[in-house]
């Protein structure tokens, strides 16, 4: 039986991914996440897991390699999904250390596991994504941002500690490649978003703010960050589709790949066609919050993906105003069945 393993299962892109093998292929889903890890969004698995039908739940941490070794030896996963980290650029800004070590430090101790594992058994070969980020690309100065978009060969130019450290995931993915011979491949992707995205990204927060004035919880004031920023959207759902098709079609150990969406607008633009969907449109006053502006902002996040898209054949399928919706309705359901939220 074939094996994945998904690390940070319990987040929105783990989470899709996981749904996705469960529905496209017969492998069987080992999902690591940490004992403290919130099950919201893969509660709809929950059964699954408790009566072992091909989701299973395994406990370890990125930074404790004991317990990484532990589930590499036991699982053998013929692919690796590396999609664990601390994902919030905001975030890190306050807490670079712990992005640092759970990024950099957490993805060496990953691929060390898998490389012990392959020294023990030498017929152990896996395939592994490792997840870097667009936002190594960072603050890219217009004059210089490529007409295409931003192509795999952009320097790289981070502007957060979380950036920075995605740098460090990058190529240490690359690194394992070609000093050990090992089937890593590296993703750079953009702006993906959709169902159970966390609220402290902008379209989420604006989406579940929304909720939150309709349900009458929160005053008609939604609150905003940067609306600048140049952002292309792709669906979470398409972006595992991709991940997917990253390790089944031809894999080549060392390759790193841009991948995004086709729709391309402003934060401003987004939250506009957000707003067009609620009832009280009219009654929602924007204000910007301060404490929602980054330091130095990543704002010229249009990607080039003709690389992946030449090798895989992959494309795009959801359209932004499905992907919005959605994310919208997703909101709106929580709100119903929870109530009360931190309005970040």
């Amino acid at each position: 039986m074939t094996k994945a393993l998904i690390t940070g299962i319990t987040g929105m892109v783990g989470s899709h991914l996981a749904d996705y093998l469960l529905e496209n292929t017969d492998w069987d889903i080992y999902g690591v996440c940490r004992w403290r890890s919130p099950l919201d969004n893969v509660e709809h698995l929950i059964d699954r897991v408790n009566r072992k039908d091909r989701v299973f739940f395994d406990y370890a941490d990125l930074n404790d390699e004991v317990s990484l070794l532990t589930v590499v030896q036991k699982v053998k996963p013929q692919y690796i999904f590396h999609l664990a980290a601390q994902s919030y650029p905001l975030t890190s800004f306050t807490a670079p250390i712990d992005t640092l070590t759970t990024n950099v430090v957490g993805t060496c101790r990953l691929l060390e596991a898998v490389r012990i594992c392959m020294r023990e058994d030498s017929g152990y070969k896996p395939v592994i994504h490792v997840c870097a980020s667009s936002e190594v690309f960072g603050k890219i100065p217009k004059e210089k941002k490529p007409d295409t978009g931003i192509h795999e060969e952009c320097p790289f130019h981070p502007a957060s500690p979380y950036a920075i450290s995605k740098v460090g995931t990058d190529l240490l993915g690359r690194y394992y490649a070609e000093a050990y011979g090992m089937t890593v491949m590296t993703t750079r992707m953009f702006t993906h978003t959709g169902p159970r995205r966390g609220d402290v990204f902008h379209e989420s927060t604006f989406s579940k703010q929304i909720a939150l004035i309709e349900a009458g919880l929160i005053p008609p004031v939604l609150k905003v960050g940067n609306l600048d920023s140049l952002r292309t959207y792709a669906d979470v759902r398409d972006a595992v589709r991709a991940y997917y098709m990253l390790v089944t079609v031809d894999p080549i150990p060392g390759e790193y790949y841009n991948i995004g969406g086709s729709y391309t607008c402003t934060v401003r633009q987004t939250l506009e066609y957000l707003l067009s969907l609620s009832p009280m449109k009219d009654q929602i006053r924007v204000e910007v919050d301060p404490e929602r502006l980054r330091p130095i902002d990543a704002d010229l996040q249009v990607p080039d993906c003709r690389k992946f898209k030449a090798h895989s054949g992959w494309e795009p399928e959801i359209p932004f105003e499905k992907t919005m919706g959605d994310l919208l309705g997703y909101w709106r359901e929580r709100v119903k069945k929870y109530g009360v939220y931190l309005t970040r």
